[in-house]
């Protein structure tokens, strides 16, 4: 037991880290994609929001939506949204993980 407790604590740090580096992964995707339009929190609140009529991610509209329906928009784009097909699955599901959380 006592070999083993070096190796767990290892792994444990290893998926912390591994944890905080998708969170900031897809901040840092959102800041670079989506911000412009959706704003930097997701609220909508922004000059190119409400030109197009974005509605903030906080909206029971949004986030009535089912996780497959935020995928789909994000890779083939929705209306003047445009597709963002070149990003992987990883990415669409931390940016659907990291929409929700501006939902909130």
């Amino acid at each position: 037991m006592k070999r083993m407790l070096p190796g767990l604590l290892l792994f444990a740090v290893i998926v912390s880290l591994t944890c905080l580096a998708d969170s900031t992964d897809a901040a840092a995707l959102f800041k670079s994609k989506c911000a412009m339009c959706h704003g930097p929190d997701g609220t909508a609140n922004t000059t190119m929001a409400k030109n197009l009529g974005i509605k903030s991610y906080k909206s029971p509209d949004v986030q009535k939506q089912s996780d497959a329906d935020l995928k789909n928009t994000i890779v083939n784009g929705k209306g003047k949204m445009p597709s963002y097909k070149s990003l992987t699955p990883e990415q669409v599901d931390a940016l659907v993980k990291y929409i929700r959380e501006l939902g909130k």
